[in-house]
């Protein structure tokens, strides 16, 4: 069967606030699932806490909304329980940056074969407008007194710092061209990170639909602002490792194109390894049955609740003689 984004659609009614950028996010994603040709019984939708976190509640899919900063080792943890699932994690900037940014630090070494999609808006909308991780050093939000004390984090920069194997950037109203970036992050056999920039109309009065839309550069021709955003593939950048030589350098040209910023912002794929081995790679090389039987589809104990697994081969190899 043929599916198309509305078979993703649930009953749930969207409540994000109109105008932001999270509606074309959730469209985004539900046009890729139906052209990646995935069943939503095959579909694992992990997210935290904060507007993004509703997402796993308006896709027709399996979703678990979690804790909040947790939803990494969560979706994690499915992914290595049932390898045949395709699993993809969902989280703000807070979430993400914040107080889960240790956990975000540490998938990058495991390279879990999963995607994890960050939508980036630079407030905590949930929680009334605080200066969320990305917000940049010195900007003034409405819903904060003073201007952001912080630097910035760099959300491509430290996913390709801590390993991740495909590493992007979209824009939520540039929604066909996410599509796409999103299939490619779900097709890597890796761990894909998207920071997704996102319009928040209610609380970020700075980062808005029309400041993306529109650069202090004027255009000769037409007398109209250039817009910001430009499109990696459409120049001779290319995110591409062919060979582990070339992978450090590869790595450094990723985190220094997505520094630009202002007046020329850079969407598109910044970084891609395919020749690494997935941590589901590693698992099968130590345990040879892993793919064939993997936890989830053991049978654990018997129609009395009896365990069923003989555990003694594992503890012998655990023994330290």
């Amino acid at each position: 069967m043929v599916l198309k984004w509305s078979d993703f659609k649930s009953d749930v009614f969207v409540d994000w606030c109109p105008g932001c950028g999270n509606h074309a996010i959730l469209a985004a994603l539900q046009m890729a699932l139906a052209e990646l040709g995935l069943e939503p019984h095959q579909i694992v939708l992990v997210s935290g806490i904060g507007c993004s976190g509703k997402v796993p509640h308006f896709v027709k899919a399996n979703g678990i909304h979690t804790l909040h900063g947790r939803t990494l080792p969560f979706a994690q943890g499915v992914k290595i329980a049932n390898p045949d699932l395709e699993v993809i994690a969902i989280g703000g900037d807070g979430d993400g940056l914040g107080i889960g940014v240790g956990h975000l630090v540490n998938a990058g070494r495991r390279n879990v074969d999963m995607t994890y999609l960050i939508h980036d808006n630079g407030v905590y909308g949930l929680t009334k407008g605080q200066a969320s991780p990305t917000l940049r050093l010195g900007l003034k939000v409405k819903a904060i007194p003073r201007p952001n004390i912080n630097e910035a984090i760099n959300p491509v920069m430290l996913a390709v710092s801590s390993g991740y194997t495909f590493v992007a950037r979209g824009y939520a109203f540039d929604t066909k061209h996410l599509k796409e970036i999103i299939k490619e992050a779900v097709r890597h056999k890796g761990l894909a990170l998207v920071d997704i920039l996102q319009p928040c109309p209610t609380y970020n009065d700075i980062n808005t639909k029309d400041w993306y839309a529109g650069s202090d550069r004027i255009d000769r021709e037409t007398g109209k602002p250039v817009p910001r955003l430009y499109r990696l593939e459409e120049t001779d950048y290319d995110p591409n490792v062919r060979n582990l030589n070339e992978d450090f350098d590869k790595k450094i040209e990723a985190m220094r194109k997505s520094q630009e910023w202002g007046n020329r912002i850079p969407i598109g794929i910044f970084y891609r390894n395919e020749l690494l081995p997935t941590f589901q790679d590693r698992i099968t090389g130590r345990i040879p049955f892993y793919r064939m039987y993997p936890p989830a589809k053991q049978k654990i104990s018997d129609e009395g609740g009896a365990p069923s697994v003989d555990v003694t081969e594992f503890f012998d190899e655990l023994r330290i003689t």
